[in-house]
């Protein structure tokens, strides 16, 4: 327990200041200075609650930046993560014996797991001031790995700080959230975004465009496919929907039909329509301001053939649609209905198949 009050009191004698986010290793982590600095200060302060709940859409730096937290926790820098010390480097690399990781299986967290680690924290800490576990993705947990890792919180070991990752509270035990000290993380601004693919991975102008559009504020999602596929998919797609009016129902259908081939991704495709119904929408107030920057011509010949009415009611069906798949109706019924619609062949219907299997 001295080395850890030791530890302790040497972050308290840090000066406490506004966190630069180009100091330390926190710099890596994109559009999330808000998230940083809270953590920034419980550092400063040196009031590290023994849990922290991490919440966010997946790929904003959930991860990343609990591993630059533990990685401050015990660092011997000036400016802690510094990135450049002996624990710092360990930490990097996947090789600290003192901080673990928690993922999920295939089927989720599971409670040998939680077993497993309740055995490694019986023991003290090998080398670290202050021990980390990190347990991401914590909504996968089913209920009895949940209810073990409720004990872990409600007698936390010494010298240790959890950090839970999560999609949002509601996904969560209550009496699990209550025991942690949230941290919000939002998603990644477009622009932001944009600016990092292209700056920092290599991204052409357009392909940085396209990719930060569709990525819904996740830098994970934006750098998971090949961008080449993204922007001939997306191109593809609005090529159809600037002249679904025109097309007789076979089309129609067997657009459908195509669309619903590829379940995994339909949530990109329905981003897809609902950007370009917002463009639609938008473009006659403010042109300046679609999305869709680089089909600026499609978007404002396609707005002069529909009223806001409409729009809107598009978008609606483009909401109901989603929810339906979700809930598991045949992709391809919804899919016929919701074409149907933005054709201008009527209403979209609620639909009523499932799915098969």
């Amino acid at each position: 327990m001295r080395e850890g009050a030791e530890g302790a009191g040497r972050l308290q004698r840090q000066p406490f200041r506004r966190l630069n986010l180009t100091d330390s290793a926190f710099s890596g982590i994109i559009g999330q200075q808000r998230a940083i600095e809270i953590l920034w200060t419980i550092l400063a302060r040196n009031k590290v609650p023994h849990a922290l709940l991490f919440t966010g859409i997946d790929g904003i730096g959930k991860g990343t930046t609990a591993l630059a937290f533990g990685a401050a926790l015990n660092c011997t820098g000036e400016r802690p993560p510094c990135g450049r010390c002996r624990s710092c480097k360990k930490i990097e690399a996947g090789s600290h014996p003192d901080i673990h990781r928690v993922t999920p299986a295939k089927t989720g967290i599971k409670v040998d797991q939680i077993r497993d680690l309740c055995g490694s924290l019986s023991m003290k800490p090998y080398e670290a001031r202050t021990r980390v576990v990190i347990m991401e993705d914590g909504q996968t947990m089913n209920p009895e790995a949940a209810n073990a890792f409720l004990k872990v919180l409600e007698e936390p070991p010494d010298r240790t700080v959890m950090i839970l990752t999560a999609l949002q509270t509601t996904d969560l035990l209550p009496t699990v959230v209550s025991r942690c000290q949230q941290v919000r993380f939002r998603p990644i601004p477009e622009r932001v975004l944009e600016r990092y693919l292209h700056e920092k991975k290599g991204f052409s102008e357009k392909a940085a465009m396209v990719s930060a559009l569709l990525a819904g504020g996740s830098v994970g999602r934006a750098i998971g496919e090949k961008d080449s596929l993204r922007m001939e998919r997306r191109g593809w797609l609005l090529s159809e929907l600037t002249s679904l009016s025109n097309r007789p129902l076979p089309v129609l259908f067997s657009l459908a039909e195509r669309l619903s081939k590829e379940k995994s991704d339909l949530d990109e495709v329905f981003a897809i329509i609902r950007m370009w119904l917002r463009d639609l929408l938008i473009c006659r107030y403010n042109p300046n301001r679609i999305k869709n920057r680089d089909w600026g011509r499609e978007v404002r010949n396609a707005a002069k053939g529909f009223s806001q009415t409409r729009l809107l009611s598009d978008m609606a069906a483009v909401n109901q649609a989603q929810k339906e798949i979700i809930a598991n109706a045949n992709p391809r019924m919804v899919l016929e209905g919701l074409l149907l619609q933005l054709a201008g062949c009527g209403s979209f219907p609620r639909a009523s198949g499932k799915a098969p299997g």
